[in-house]
């Protein structure tokens, strides 16, 4: 990973990433990838009272989706669900200072990773899942995604 095109924070989040691993009994799990670059996330959340109180994060990827995983599970703690689902990939780039454009797919997969893993808890419960608002598609744009 080369340190001159991404920021500090996200190389502190690669080299010190937050909340690696899994939730015990997961209240919902999503589990995204891109087919282009090989990236794969898994979020974990444990939810109570429509919060979520504990967010982890298992991803193979490069350094900028690590970080993005890292960072995602940070913002959504503490949140409700509906505020977790609000978080955006611009959200979490942001907060990272920023991503190179070719590694904004990374913040995607976080997005759509928390997206997936706050449905998956809404379905287990007999709720309607939540619909996307935001299009992100991996194929069709795989400028967006280099190994």
């Amino acid at each position: 990973m080369e340190d001159a095109m991404y920021s500090e924070t996200v190389m502190d989040h690669f080299k010190n990433p937050r909340n690696v691993g899994e939730v015990e009994n997961p209240d919902g799990v999503g589990e995204v990838g891109n087919p282009v670059c090989g990236d794969i996330m898994k979020i974990f959340l444990k939810i109570e009272n429509n919060i979520v109180v504990d967010a982890k994060f298992k991803t193979f990827g490069c350094g900028a989706a690590i970080a993005s995983s890292s960072m995602a599970t940070e913002l959504v703690k503490g949140k409700t669900l509906e505020e977790a689902w609000q978080l955006s990939n611009k959200a979490v780039a942001e907060a990272l200072n920023g991503l190179p454009p070719i590694k904004m797919h990374c913040s995607v997969l976080a997005e759509e990773g928390i997206h997936k893993a706050i449905n998956d808890y809404r379905v287990k419960h007999g709720l309607e899942p939540w619909k996307e608002t935001s299009k992100h598609s991996h194929e069709e744009d795989e400028s967006t995604c280099q190994p």
